[in-house]
């Protein structure tokens, strides 16, 4: 396919419907962190199973992306998609319901999430392969709107405090509806305008995947697995903290409901406003993305180690936690331009899938693990966040060999 038919194929609604699937998804999640505590006190829970509201459905989703990656490449992007947001449809249904209408809904809550877990798992990380796909002849134009869509998925960081915290305010489980309506909109959008290239060659069967995979990562095994830690941890540091802020905007600075939205959203805009420059910026050079990693880790090891002694200082704590949400905003686009232009278009879907099944990692463990340690190890927690980003920092230096990549990508 030639330059011209690929620009008549990708319409500014096209991108528009892919851009709408990570701010929906990202929307189902981030948007119950503020709720949280008040599910705490309406359904009769713990801080530790709220956590489990978030985590659940991570964790549906970490086990499934690979298997969705396959089915992406077999099937066709877009029909693993839509049965997918279908999915976390029902499962918001599900929760939302369970919520207004039963006595001891907690059970019902979290089968509703691992359904949008399940969702999730299929529609968020095809759409990394498949904005490759739409722009396959042209890396500059790849990472232009992988920015667009990284920034689409930090948006919607930035808008789910907001928009969690204003649902709430009316009824507290509004925001469970509210994923399914949302999920909705985004199957309606890639239905009628996303229109995926037509593939000449046959899918690989089982068998050779699996022998494909093996080979991918015995050959660039060693820069992948350094993308997928850095992805890992970055998720990690800002679900934790986001928890970590929802609660302790209630408990200690006494700011609740859409004020408290408000002021969470804060270090995410900075994050938002990262993203979206860096994604316009990097240009498809894997130096400058190299040298942006580097930064960004040095950036987030140095501010991180401060939230704990800032937690008691409002505007110190905002300050650091933007500093933190610079550092990974400017990172996350990278991390996913490295990816995606630096895998074969035969294996980019299945790579990206592990890609965004480590991210969902960080993402799964970052609640649960800040609700055991903020009472008494808040300040070690974040150290110790610190000295693994510096460790991480090393092993980029160590394995992403930008003219081996490049090379290797040259006589593929």
């Amino acid at each position: 396919m030639d330059k011209a038919g690929i620009k008549n194929k990708v319409s500014v609604w096209c991108l528009i419907s892919l851009a709408s699937i990570p701010l929906v998804m990202t929307l189902g999640n981030s948007m119950l962190i503020p709720v949280l505590p008040i599910m705490e006190k309406k359904v009769g829970i713990s801080s530790f199973q709220s956590s489990m509201i978030i985590t659940s459905y991570s964790v549906a989703a970490i086990f499934l992306i690979p298997v969705a990656g396959y089915l992406s490449d077999r099937l066709g992007r877009k029909a693993v998609i839509l049965p997918s947001l279908i999915l976390a449809l029902i499962g918001g249904l599900i929760a939302g319901y369970a919520s207004w209408k039963l006595e001891d809904p907690y059970t019902w809550i979290i089968i509703g999430r691992v359904l949008q877990g399940i969702g999730a798992s299929g529609a968020m990380p095809i759409v990394m392969p498949l904005v490759g796909d739409l722009y396959k002849d042209d890396d500059e134009k790849t990472s232009s709107n992988l920015g667009v869509i990284e920034t689409s998925n930090t948006f919607g960081k930035v808008l789910s405090p907001i928009l969690g915290s204003v649902l709430a305010a009316f009824l507290w489980f509004l925001p469970f509806f509210s994923i399914s309506a949302l999920s909705l909109i985004s199957i309606v959008l890639i239905f009628f305008f996303v229109k995926v290239p037509k593939e000449k060659d046959k899918p690989v069967k089982f068998k050779k995947f699996l022998s494909n995979t093996k080979e991918i990562f015995k050959i660039d095994g060693k820069w992948l697995f350094t993308v997928f830690l850095n992805g890992i941890l970055v998720m990690l540091i800002l679900f934790s903290t986001l928890f970590f802020l929802s609660e302790n905007l209630e408990k200690v600075h006494d700011i609740k409901g859409i004020k408290k939205g408000f002021v969470l959203a804060i270090p995410l805009l900075f994050l938002c406003i990262a993203s979206f420059i860096t994604g316009r910026k990097i240009k498809g050079n894997l130096s400058t993305m190299k040298k942006l990693m580097i930064f960004c880790l040095i950036t987030l090891s140095a501010s991180v180690v401060f939230v704990g002694y800032t937690s008691k200082k409002l505007i110190l704590l905002l300050v650091v936690t933007s500093i933190v949400g610079i550092a990974i905003g400017a990172l996350l686009p990278v991390l996913d331009a490295v990816i995606t232009e630096n895998v074969d278009k035969e294996e980019r879907g299945t790579v990206s899938s592990f890609y965004s099944s480590a991210r969902f990692i960080g993402v799964a463990a970052g609640p649960p693990i800040m609700s055991l340690v903020m009472k008494n190890h808040l300040n070690v927690s974040y150290i110790t966040a610190g000295v693994l980003g510096l460790i991480l920092l090393f092993i980029v230096f160590k394995f992403i060999k930008v003219d081996e990549i490049e090379h290797r990508n040259k006589h593929a």
